[in-house]
Formats: structure tokens, C-alpha cells, sequence
């Protein structure tokens, strides 16, 4: 996603300023913000456990290693990248406390300004297991002996084993649409979700959507490439049997440019839903009542040009098919998902490694149904 990186470059110093000064929390005169974790680095996908304790991946903060001369490299500005196992994932508990689920996974730092990373990108609940997607693996992000893989989780040893090496399918598997300068070997890979004992995994940089299975049996689903182009595809929820996907897409921004895909599990695409804007988050909201569904959609950044601290909002997609503000304020959120307690909780200042700790969890309180 060299073309976010160059965006966030840019953003850097404002970032910092307000990282530094302190965030408020996002409120519009219908929601309550709470921030609920502080000091987390670079948080990205959140996911719900069974023990009702919130999971958060992290990007980490990358570390010394040098893969030059080893492998193909991404592209400069961007890489080389330098690796290191500083990546984690992290329980909070509803009193805000955080523990160390597992560490020393790999991350991946860039050669830009921002010292962006990739990590740990998400993770997904299977039957009370747990299931980690880890974007910073692979040679050409400094970590040859870790590829970009889903890992399956024993919390109680805080210990993990390979399920899927992800790197290797899509270096045999390659998208048909690539940009060679902005060109990532191992992908990006972004968000995860579990589906009928499945897991659906998004790569950003490819556009590939790909169906890992238990047994590490890898599957493309679509390569949104072949017919979108590069348009960035970040998020993934699913739906009313189908699988809808968001996408970033490329920069500067264009307000109202990024769109919704609606694709069977079969890998066709059935719908388009457009009018969003830098998507990074799908989740859905259900009435207690009616059960009728909400969807929310979380944007990196809504202003035109590059990302601009505080315009990251939640925006809901009505039943009649307008598009609604429902958090704003946001300062490069990263992901979202509801909880059991019917509250949102979002990953900010997430984007951009702005300085170790500086990321944050937000919990959104909303009034009733309309």
C-alpha cells in the first residue's frame, strides 16, 4: 500500500503534535467516546473473546533486521523494511487492563518518515480458538524466518504454531493486476473473520481475497484486481450469506471514492454499495428488537488529499440507503468491531507509528435505534 505510506508520510508531524498533547475522545451529541487502552503499539483488528475480554493485534514496532541481498525488497521510498519480533497481541479486560496474550511475532518497520509497521493485522475466533493473522512475516518485510501466515493461538501457554504460510501462496498465486511500484512480495494482509469453521483473509496490496481452512488448505476466493484494478481492498465483514469487502483505495483522496463489494463465497461479485470514503472497518450493529442489522464503516480519513488527523469517522449505512456520521474526530483509526455489551470499539492511532505506546482503544456508547 505504498501509495497510503507516501499519504502518511505527510501526516506525520500533525500526528505527532496531537499524539503527544493527548487525544479527546470522538463524540457527536448522540454517542458517548470513552478512550478505555492506552499505550499500545500500532493497534489494529479487535475481536470479542469468548471470555467476553477484548483481543487487540499490534503492528509492533519493527526491529534491526536487514534482509538486503537476501530476497526481493519493496520498493524505496517504502523499503527496504526492517524486521524484528516485536509484534503482540493483547487482552483488555473491562476495567481497561492490558496483558500479553503471546509476543515476539514478527513486524515490520518502513524506511519512510513515519517508521509505519505491520504486524499482527487480526484475528478471528473459530470454536473458542484462537487465530492470528500476521501481515509483518516474510523476507521482504526483514523477517526470513516467519512468513506472512495464519497462526493458530494456545492462550493458555501463550504459544502459537503455523496454520497457513500466506507468503508462498501468493508468490505462486500472484494477483493479476500489480503496480510494480507499489509492489509488497509477502502482501500486506489486513483483516480476517471466521465463517462456517472457515477463515477469509483480505491482502491488501494484491487485492486478493483468499479462504484458509483449518488444515492450512489455502483457497483464492476473488482476485478483485482482475476486474477493479488496484483499489486497495482492506475490510471484510460477513453478511446475510455473503461476504462484503471495502477498500482504501489509492491517494491523495477522493472523498465518496471507495466502495463496498458484495461477493458470494463461490467468488462472484454480486453488488456495489459506493459513496464511502478510505475504508478500514466493516461491522455490523443488530437491534435487539428487530434484528434488522446496521452496517457501520470506519474511514482512515475523510478530507481530501492526504490522511488529516482527526477526520477518521464511523459512518452508518441507513436502511434507506443514505450514509450517516456516527463517530467523528478520529486520528487514523485502524479497525472496529462491536461488542457483547452492544458498544463500539474502535483502534486509534493506528496507522502511523507515531511514537511507541501512543495507540489507543475507544469505546463508543450509542443512543437507541432510530
Amino acid at each position: 500500500m505504498r501509495a497510503m505510506d507516501r499519504a502518511l508520510a505527510s501526516a506525520f508531524l500533525a500526528v505527532l503534535s496531537m499524539a503527544m498533547a493527548g487525544s479527546a475522545a470522538a463524540q457527536n451529541s448522540d454517542v458517548t467516546a470513552t478512550v478505555i487502552a492506552t499505550g499500545l503499539n500500532g493497534p489494529r483488528g479487535l475481536k470479542f473473546g469468548p471470555d467476553g475480554n477484548l483481543y487487540v493485534a499490534e503492528a509492533g514496532t519493527g526491529g534491526p533486521n536487514t534482509t538486503i541481498g537476501m530476497c526481493t525488497q519493496v520498493p524505496s521510498p517504502i523499503g527496504p523494511y526492517h524486521g524484528g519480533p516485536t509484534a503482540r497481541i493483547s487482552m483488555i479486560r473491562p476495567d481497561g487492563t492490558r496483558t500479553t496474550v503471546v509476543d515476539g511475532l514478527p513486524s515490520a518497520q518502513s524506511s519512510l518518515p513515519t517508521k509505519d509497521t505491520i504486524g499482527v493485522a487480526d484475528m478471528a475466533f473459530m470454536d473458542g480458538d484462537l487465530y492470528a493473522l500476521v501481515a509483518g512475516g516474510g523476507c521482504s518485510h526483514g523477517n526470513p524466518d516467519m512468513p506472512a501466515s495464519v497462526i493458530k493461538v494456545d492462550r493458555k501457554t501463550e504459544t502459537w504454531r503455523l496454520i497457513a504460510d500466506l507468503s508462498q501462496f501468493v508468490m505462486t498465486h500472484p494477483a493479476a493486476v500489480i503496480d510494480p511500484e507499489d509492489f509488497e512480495p509477502d502482501e500486506t494482509f489486513y483483516s480476517m473473520i471466521a465463517v462456517h469453521g472457515k477463515l477469509y483473509v483480505v491482502g491488501p496490496n494484491h487485492g486478493q481475497v483468499i479462504e484458509v481452512a483449518r488444515d492450512g488448505k489455502i483457497r483464492q476466493v476473488i482476485d478483485l484486481s482482475a476486474t477493479q484494478g488496484h483499489i486497495v481492498p482492506t475490510a471484510i465483514v460477513f453478511h446475510d450469506g455473503i461476504l462484503q469487502v471495502g477498500n482504501l483505495n489509492t491517494f491523495p483522496i477522493m472523498p465518496g471514492s471507495s466502495k463496498i463489494f458484495d461477493i458470494s463465497l463461490g467468488g462472484k461479485i454480486l453488488d456495489t454499495i459506493p459513496g464511502f470514503t478510505t475504508i478500514l472497518g466493516l461491522a455490523y450493529r443488530y437491534d435487539q428488537f428487530y434484528h434488522h442489522g446496521s452496517l457501520y464503516v470506519l474511514e482512515l480519513s475523510t478530507a481530501p488529499g492526504n490522511p488529516t488527523p482527526g477526520t477518521g469517522k464511523v459512518v452508518r449505512l441507513r436502511r434507506s440507503g443514505s450514509i450517516q456520521d456516527a463517530v467523528t474526530g478520529l486520528t487514523l483509526p485502524t479497525a472496529m468491531t462491536f461488542g457483547p455489551d452492544g458498544n463500539l470499539y474502535i483502534s486509534n492511532f493506528g496507522a502511523a507509528t507515531t511514537a511507541p505506546g501512543t495507540g489507543e482503544i475507544v469505546q463508543v456508547r450509542f443512543a437507541p435505534f432510530e
